[in-house]
């Protein structure tokens, strides 16, 4: 019989890579609520017309790369390939534009899309999301970009490139959208076919466009700040002038629009060359209309996701991965048929007394115990016999420099030399 294996495209994440992951999703938590930012959690799947109307139809996300199923009931579900229409349905649905703003939620969550794997992207993948709703001043924009740039900075990476750019608002949109339009017409032959629908439908999706055809095509296409309406310029001046302020070094790209039809303004990314052709570890920006766009209210809104195994590369490509200690702190080898019941309270009672401790339950001898302790990292390992048992002590083994100390065969007392 055959064995089953995982699905293309998604990843076990191991118990020996699992510290990494929970050491970034502490920093994460860490960065989020110094800067106000408070956690949600959406449903891994919801009605398809969500994304369909917040994401845009006319993306790829929307028209190639989603997992839409129909649902007993005949409704279309699909599991979430993004973030922030999920927290823009989940904010409307419970009010929560109701209360104080600006209102700033983050989630650390798992999403999926049925992209081509490769290094850097996958099916099934996690991603730090930021939305901040109710104000539409360059400070927000300031704000979500710095904690990005903070939380880089925490990890203590340095090889991060911030990129930004603005691809205006409403009013000044059509402008530039009719100057896309006139450019393109001139080289419709040679688009993809995707990209020719798009044409007419929304331009702007070409410029996104991964064929290499169409990608070089767009590098002499018009540029969204040459087209931008007095507010929108205004706009993008005063969040430069606050990023100078607090230090952090940008670079104004004018090929930067983002993949979702949602985006109006500011966009902006954070780029890592040393991993490889999916160097965008994050990206993000404005998106005042997306909650009316869902039946909403009109609220301003900026935000960000950022890619967590993306992150994890770019932190070992700096060799920024700290050590860890995965070992529990001290392992009770019993010795003789009438060690393993004390050995097995007294490891219950570490337990209770916030000390990790293990004991065998496998029958194993001594120097099989002590060949397991050694591998499975324990700090410390404590041999108890007939003669510990009688005369209330034994002996604690540093297993980090071989220091060898006495001890009373309690669970108090081993809890001290341990701590």
């Amino acid at each position: 019989m055959s064995k089953i294996q995982k699905p293309k495209g998604t990843l076990d994440i191991l118990p020996s890579d699992i510290s990494l992951w929970q050491y970034i999703e502490n920093a994460v938590r860490e960065t989020a609520k110094i800067n106000g930012f408070s956690e949600i959690r959406m449903p891994t799947f919801e009605y398809t017309e969500l994304f369909c109307r917040g994401v845009g139809d006319t993306t790829d996300v929307v028209g190639k790369e989603m997992y839409t199923f129909t649902d007993k009931d005949g409704s279309s579900l699909s599991l979430r390939p993004e973030g922030t229409a999920g927290v823009a349905r989940s904010v409307i649905e419970n009010g929560l534009y109701a209360g104080a703003m600006p209102l700033k939620l983050f989630y650390l969550s798992n999403f999926f899309r049925r992209e081509k794997p490769q290094a850097g992207r996958s099916r099934e993948f996690w991603q730090f999301g930021t939305e901040l709703y109710g104000s539409s001043s360059p400070e927000a924009d300031a704000q979500v970009i710095l904690l990005a740039d903070s939380l880089f900075k925490k990890l203590g990476l340095t090889k991060v490139t911030l990129r930004i750019n603005s691809i205006g608002c409403p009013d000044c949109r059509p402008n530039y959208r009719k100057a896309l339009i006139e450019y393109f017409s001139g080289y419709e032959s040679q688009l993809c076919d995707t990209c020719k629908e798009r044409l007419l439908k929304n331009p702007l999706r070409v410029l996104d466009c991964k064929s290499p055809i169409c990608s070089g095509i767009a590098k002499d296409a018009p540029k969204t700040l040459e087209h931008l309406c007095e507010g929108c310029e205004s706009h993008f001046e005063k969040l430069k002038k606050l990023l100078d302020a607090c230090g952090v070094e940008y670079v104004v790209d004018p090929s930067i629009v983002r993949g979702l039809d949602y985006y109006t303004g500011t966009v902006f990314e954070f780029t890592v060359d040393s991993i490889g052709a999916q160097s965008t570890v994050c990206g993000g920006g404005r998106y005042d209309g997306l909650l009316s766009s869902i039946g909403g209210p009109e609220l301003p809104a900026v935000g960000f996701g950022m890619g967590i195994t993306r992150l994890i590369q770019a932190l070992k490509d700096e060799n920024l991965v700290p050590e860890f200690n995965n070992g529990c702190d001290v392992y009770i080898a019993p010795l003789g048929e009438n060690a393993g019941l004390p050995a097995f309270i007294l490891a219950q009672k570490l337990k209770q007394m916030g000390i990790s401790a293990e004991t065998d339950i496998c029958g194993r001898s001594l120097k099989a115990q002590m060949k397991y302790a050694d591998k499975a990292g324990a700090s410390y390992v404590l041999v108890v016999g007939d003669d510990e048992i009688q005369q209330n002590q034994a002996e604690l083994r540093n297993m980090n420099n071989g220091e060898r100390t006495q001890v009373e065969l309690t669970a108090e007392a081993i809890a001290e030399k341990v701590k």
